[in-house]
């Protein structure tokens, strides 16, 4: 648990990032002093900033440490440990640390349970929350995302003995410290929802992802128990190297957790589960979706060995309506829907598709897909290439460059866009946000569906283009 005789006044450098706001409000609420610093750019974290009274700083500069800030959190855009405001406090004598290690520390004197994964981790990590606190738990969360609809807030310092966080492989401090953030955490649960590629600039290939995965899992304490999706097969192919107490799901025979039987019911989906040959009963999830199906048994496999009843689970995952940014519903007009997506993995975009696919069977599906990095869109250009064919057209926008990258010339939007058309004929370049506001503005039909798609500044767009539609 965080000492907040030790820390009374924590500064966060970059604190518009999911991870770090997740972190500011448990700090908040824990009763310690919050200060942070960004760009002015606007961001999806803003509102649950000023919700929680946290007001940053604009800009990066050494004054905004001048109150002497008991801890400083860094996290890895922004220059990461080399950022002024991280040198200053160095030379001050005042410790600072990054992300990861900030969720590990947070994490400290609870139960922890972290949830890993390329897509579904924070989905799964904010289930768990939902049925920990639906079931008056009162747990701790530190999940990467601007909002919990069922909860609000992404994070929260709880007085009960639960902690649930977000395992990211990604490493601590680009080019500085290459140790995989998830390794900061002891948690005595670790669900993991896939193992996939997802991070070029760090990893050679899938080997070592999936050795770095096994490393995770080998902190396990004797008394922990890991529990993954075996439907995955790199999931699968780790498990058979781990030799600790390991519970599986999936829809593979060979799970112990089995899902059965899903289907859409009245706008929710709904489905079983069978534990080796006993059917346990039946789940409603108000949330669309095979892959969510998915991350819901997931969840309730983590919570009933924790202890929590059939019943309380199934009635926390009632209240579960999503998450900011998780096939996000944002409006309609004149007939034509918009959603909102954080999908920027082949394999999230490909899940994402085929649930719009299965629940708008007559409707028109256009997708608006903006790569992030680089680096991931140069390694994955062959699986990018497939991964939108649910979609009835495909507009490509500009590359979104990390801060934490440099920009490639001999990859770009125009490129993603013709190796995307071998496959889906009907993908078009656009792109700036300008262009693709006033195509789609002039261009869109009644009885359409529109999907915003990626992990950079695309989620501002889709309202844009509602606001022109009605002009």
């Amino acid at each position: 648990m965080i000492d907040k005789k030790k820390y009374r006044h924590i500064h966060f450098v970059g604190i518009k990032g999911v991870g770090m706001t997740a972190l500011a409000v448990f700090a908040k609420e824990a009763g310690i002093k919050v200060t942070g610093s960004d760009t002015a750019e606007e961001f999806v974290t803003d509102e649950v900033l000023k919700r929680n009274g946290i007001n940053p700083k604009v800009g990066f500069n050494e004054e905004n440490i001048i109150d002497r800030p008991d801890l400083v959190i860094v996290t890895g855009a922004h220059g990461g440990l080399t950022n002024p405001e991280a040198l200053a406090a160095k030379i001050k004598g005042i410790p600072v640390i990054m992300q990861g290690q900030a969720v590990g520390l947070f994490m400290e004197g609870k139960i922890g349970i972290s949830v890993c994964g390329v897509g579904g981790k924070t989905t799964t990590s904010a289930m768990i929350a939902t049925i920990l606190t639906k079931a008056h738990r009162d747990p701790s969360f530190i999940i990467g995302c601007s909002e919990i609809f069922s909860l609000k807030n992404p994070g929260h310092f709880g007085k009960g003995e639960f902690c649930i966080a977000e395992a990211d492989e990604y490493v601590t401090c680009p080019k500085i410290d290459t140790t995989p953030k998830f390794l900061w955490q002891t948690p005595t649960y670790i669900i993991v929802t896939n193992i996939d590629f997802d991070h070029p600039d760090v990893y050679k290939d899938i080997r070592q992802t999936r050795n770095t995965y096994l490393t995770f899992f080998n902190k396990l304490p004797q008394e922990g128990i890991l529990i993954g999706n075996i439907d995955n097969q790199n999931v699968r192919e780790t498990f058979s190297h781990f030799v600790g107490h390991k519970e599986t799901y999936g829809v593979s025979k060979d799970a112990t957790w089995r899902l059965k039987d899903s289907r859409i019911s009245n706008g929710k989906t709904v489905f079983g589960i069978e534990h080796d040959t006993t059917v346990l009963g039946e789940i409603t999830l108000p949330v669309p979706g095979h892959h969510n199906c998915l991350n819901a048994l997931g969840a309730i496999v983590a919570c009933l060995q924790l202890g929590l009843s059939f019943e309380e689970i199934k009635n926390g995952l009632s209240f579960f309506t999503g998450i900011k940014r998780r096939f996000e519903f944002k409006g309609e007009r004149k007939n034509i829907k918009f959603y909102d997506d954080y999908a920027h993995h082949p394999n999230e975009i490909r899940t994402t598709l085929s649930t719009a696919r299965e629940w708008f069977k007559h409707k028109k599906i256009i997708c608006i897909f903006q790569a992030h990095t680089y680096s991931r869109t140069k390694a994955l250009l062959g699986e990018f290439s497939q991964s939108f064919q649910k979609a009835d057209e495909m507009f490509i926008t500009d590359i979104y460059s990390s801060k934490r990258e440099e920009v490639d010339p001999s990859v770009n939007g125009e490129v993603l866009a013709s190796c995307i058309r071998k496959f889906q004929p009907n993908t078009y370049f656009l792109g700036s946000r300008k262009n693709v506001v006033e195509f789609m503005s002039k261009h869109l039909k009644p009885n359409s569906v529109v999907f915003t798609m990626g992990a950079g500044d695309i989620y501002k767009w889709g309202e844009e283009i509602m606001e022109h539609i009605n002009g």
